[in-house]
């Protein structure tokens, strides 16, 4: 019967829990990185910080050493850009732990606020990989404090936030810490897969329902979105837009690791059936 495969997938599926999350152009969370169309003109050369952010990405350990090497030369202003750069390497090679504290020190040597506060978001998105939500949680609302003016940042704190919260079972902040990452960056699949997925887990399954829609819309293709969508279909009923769902993320993505959970899903779902 179908109701024998309702209490599993209740409890599964992607969703705001502690995980890698940084808030730039990174590799350090596993939400799609967000682009900035560039202005048209003359192309302009790379600054040191962007050649190292770069580097960080594609060779987090070359951008290490250059780090280290950048931050024993210089004071201040240029010291936190090396500190940044390493805390975004140390983060790439999965040393949370020392990415936090590089990206504590680049807020501490800076002068700029803005950049003063992403250093602070990002020690607070390193702090939630690392598995300290408290310890994020501090970090997150100290660069929420400071309201950022950048809406991809301002987004990007309040997912952040929202992941923190769910793991300190906070659901109502985690709650509304999503609405205000809808708010600020209303064209982020990723907002709306969150906000659908904790929307699933408190059984308000109209509202998760319209959100992952508003998330299918904006990525159709995203693997985690159709997982996402066949779960809250299943769960109200609708087996047939499950099926479909799961089987789009099968035919868009067959080597993700969504596409394994749908195979499970897909076999769970005829045995229910039959």
């Amino acid at each position: 019967m179908l109701t024998l495969l309702l209490p599993v997938l209740m409890q599964v599926g992607p969703g705001p829990s502690v995980g890698p999350s940084p808030i730039e152009q990174l590799d350090m969370r596993n939400r799609p990185a967000r682009t900035r169309a560039e202005p048209d003109g003359p192309q302009r050369t790379p600054s040191a910080l962007e050649t190292c952010l770069d580097t960080a990405r594609t060779a987090p350990e070359k951008a290490h050493a250059i780090s280290v090497e950048w931050i024993k030369r210089t004071t201040g202003e240029q010291r936190a850009a090396g500190e940044h750069c390493l805390g975004v390497a140390a983060g790439n090679m999965g040393e949370w732990d020392a990415a936090r504290a590089a990206f504590i020190a680049a807020r501490a040597d800076a002068e700029d606020t803005a950049f003063r506060t992403r250093m602070s978001a990002l020690a607070g998105s390193a702090a939630l990989a690392s598995g300290d939500a408290t310890g994020a949680l501090v970090l997150l609302d100290t660069a929420k404090s400071e309201n950022p003016l950048d809406p991809s940042v301002k987004g990007a704190i309040a997912l952040d936030r929202a992941s923190a919260l769910v793991a300190l079972d906070r659901t109502d902040d985690a709650i509304s810490a999503l609405s205000e990452a809808r708010a600020a960056m209303p064209g982020d699949p990723q907002a709306w897969l969150l906000s659908a997925t904790l929307a699933r887990r408190t059984g308000d399954l109209a509202t998760a329902q319209a959100q992952i829609e508003k998330a299918v819309s904006l990525d159709p293709r995203d693997p985690a979105i159709g997982l996402e969508a066949g779960v809250i279909a299943v769960l109200a009923g609708h087996s047939e837009a499950a099926r479909k769902s799961w089987q789009s993320v099968l035919e868009t993505a067959p080597d993700s690791e969504q596409a394994q959970t749908a195979k499970g899903y897909l076999a769970q779902l005829e045995e229910a059936t039959q």
